[in-house]
């Protein structure tokens, strides 16, 4: 499955100024466009300060060119620990992300890209942003031990089951199964739409999680991997209303991924309340409050890149 993928609470904000974007679109990014800083070697222009400063605008956040620019400082920092580390997503799982994003907001991804452009941030530098929004939580996961190894310890459980009233959470547990139709990289142009248009019509013909393989074995280059019990609140992203959307024994809609195009087998769904979904509900609770501000792990990350930075400010 394609890796847990969101973008920040700060992009979701976007849309709530395209109306005032089509209305009153700033002046369009100057094409004369200088180097304002240099951060390891990598060059900032006075073109990308301007864009971030119209994306922080959308966004209603204060500080404009000032503001902008230590962003992007931070952003170049990212992208370098992100490539580094080998933690980036794909350019498909951006674009999914992004083509999601419209579709969330009722648009086109070209309507998407005309309210950017009016705004005078442009759909690449959105994507740039995505990119690195989707990726630097991998980067700080690994640094500090983050997603699925953040285990609380059994007095933790016990405390936070006694704040709700002494009652285990209720969620739901999947059991899932993924079907991937390959489509290997070097051909991912030629043959991506055939592929897809194969899983869309297989769907209805998914015999269920005990005969996939068997089903499998009828199509070319298809894979099945039994993903195991999974709590709604540990479904990636980009799967989880997918996933909420289709029923039990049914499968979900078709993704595009870095892997081809792949869905997922409900074998079952049910109701638990036991320590382990308590244990997921809680730790759930507690990303989600992290998102609210900047993650401190994330901040001392950064506070560290900066240190050892060369930052020339032109």
């Amino acid at each position: 499955m394609g890796g847990k993928l969101s973008i920040t609470r700060a992009v979701s904000t976007l849309i709530l100024a395209c109306g005032i974007a089509f209305a009153a679109a700033p002046a369009a990014v100057q094409a004369a466009s200088k180097v304002v800083a240099v951060v390891n070697g990598t060059p900032i222009t006075s073109g990308d300060v301007a864009k971030r400063a119209a994306f922080l605008r959308l966004q209603r956040h204060a500080g404009g060119q000032a503001a902008a620019r230590q962003e992007l400082i931070d952003e170049v920092l990212k992208r370098a620990e992100v490539v580094r580390v080998g933690a980036s997503v794909s350019t498909s799982d951006v674009d999914a992300a992004v083509g999601r994003f419209a579709a969330g907001n009722k648009l086109t991804v070209q309507q998407l890209s005309q309210v950017l452009d009016q705004a005078g941030v442009g759909l690449e530098h959105f994507k740039s942003y995505v990119a690195v929004a989707m990726s630097w939580p991998r980067v700080v996961n690994a640094r500090f031990g983050g997603g699925g190894n953040g285990r609380l310890s059994n007095e933790e459980l016990v405390r936070r089951m006694q704040e709700n009233g002494g009652n285990k959470p209720v969620t739901t547990e999947y059991f899932l199964q993924q079907v991937i139709f390959v489509v290997p990289a070097s051909k991912r142009n030629a043959i991506i739409g055939k592929r897809q248009a194969e899983a869309n019509a297989s769907r209805s013909k998914y015999p269920g999680c005990e005969q996939a393989k068997v089903f499998a074995a009828t199509m070319r280059d298809v894979s099945i991997r039994n993903l195991g019990r999974m709590m709604v609140q540990e479904i990636p992203g980009d799967w989880k209303p997918l996933v909420e959307k289709a029923g039990d024994g049914n499968t979900t809609a078709t993704r595009v991924t870095d892997k081809g195009v792949e869905y997922l087998g409900i074998c079952k769904k049910r109701q638990v309340s036991d320590d382990l979904a308590a244990e997921v509900v809680f730790r759930a609770e507690d990303i989600g409050k992290k998102n609210q501000g900047e993650d401190a792990n994330s901040k001392k990350y950064i506070e560290e890149l900066r240190k050892r930075a060369q930052i020339i400010d032109k």
